[in-house]
Formats: structure tokens, C-alpha cells, sequence
């Protein structure tokens, strides 16, 4: 099974209606963190800008809008071309960025490969690890930790 799903695109930073900055970008998805998507804009430059957000916002974005405050993806069209619109806000400022919706939607699709919806707790290890962490603890792990189950012991 392939963990991590990665594929560079070329968004676009949209100043104005009338001009854009074409921004560098790498989508990565990773089966260990099944929730989210991570974007990281300004890919080869030396001050790259990470951002993290939930897999299933982009996943609804690419059909309709949705989102609130930091985060807000819906589809449009550009120049005739299906585009997925990204409004990104932080402290720091806020972006526009246009995406190719036939390049972020073939990644998604990768993802959902990798991960299927519904899929994601057992992605994680979240039903072995509790059943370990919840284990009755053998007899020779309870000497190991000073504990013979005696009173006496002063365990009790």
C-alpha cells in the first residue's frame, strides 16, 4: 500500500481579477496522518509556507463551497476551465489561490485509493492501540512492575 500521495501543481495567487501570480505548489496526502491534506506553497524557494487542513473540506470543495475562517474552498471557472478556489487566512495576511480542478481532483482521487472515507480511524492504529493500551496486563509484566497482586506488596 502506498503511504504517501504527492503531486505538484501550479496554482495561481490571484492579485485582482485581471492578475495572478503563478505560485509553485506540492499537494501531499500521508495514510498516517488520514485526516488531513497538507500544501506547500513556494515549493524550491527558501522560505516555503506550509499549510494543513482537513482532507474532507477539500473534498467537498471540489463539488460546492464550504468552509469557515481560516479555510474556505468552492469550485469556479476560469477562462472556461474548471478551477477549485482556495481563500486562505492567518495573522499573517490572506490568500486567493486558483488550483486546476482536473489536477487537485485526480490527487484526491489517489488519496480516497490510499485511504477510503469512513476508513480513516483504521488508517491510524486508533482500535489496536486502545485494545493494547486496555489489555489486562500478564503476570509476569505485573512482576516487572513490582506488583504481585498482593496486598501485602502494599500495591493495593
Amino acid at each position: 500500500m502506498q503511504n504517501v500521495v504527492e503531486r505538484e501543481l501550479e496554482l495561481k495567487l490571484v492579485l485582482s481579477p485581471e492578475r495572478n501570480v503563478p505560485v509553485p505548489a506540492r499537494l501531499s496526502y500521508r495514510a498516517d496522518d488520514p485526516y488531513a491534506v497538507h500544501i506547500v506553497f513556494h515549493v524550491g524557494s527558501e522560505h516555503p509556507v506550509n499549510w494543513t487542513f482537513a482532507r474532507e473540506l477539500l473534498i467537498e470543495g471540489v463539488s460546492r463551497p464550504c468552509g469557515t475562517g481560516d479555510v474556505r474552498v468552492w469550485p469556479s471557472k476560469s477562462q472556461g476551465r474548471g478551477v477549485i478556489l482556495m481563500a486562505l487566512s492567518s495573522p499573517d495576511g490572506e490568500a486567493l489561490l486558483e488550483a486546476p480542478s482536473t489536477g487537485v481532483s485526480a490527487w484526491l482521487e489517489r488519496t480516497l485509493r490510499v485511504v477510503p472515507p469512513g476508513s480513516e480511524p483504521a488508517a491510524l492504529g486508533l482500535d489496536e492501540a486502545l485494545a493494547e493500551l486496555l489489555a489486562p496486563a500478564g503476570a509476569d509484566e505485573m512482576r516487572a512492575h513490582g506488583s504481585s497482586g498482593d496486598p501485602q506488596d502494599g500495591d493495593a
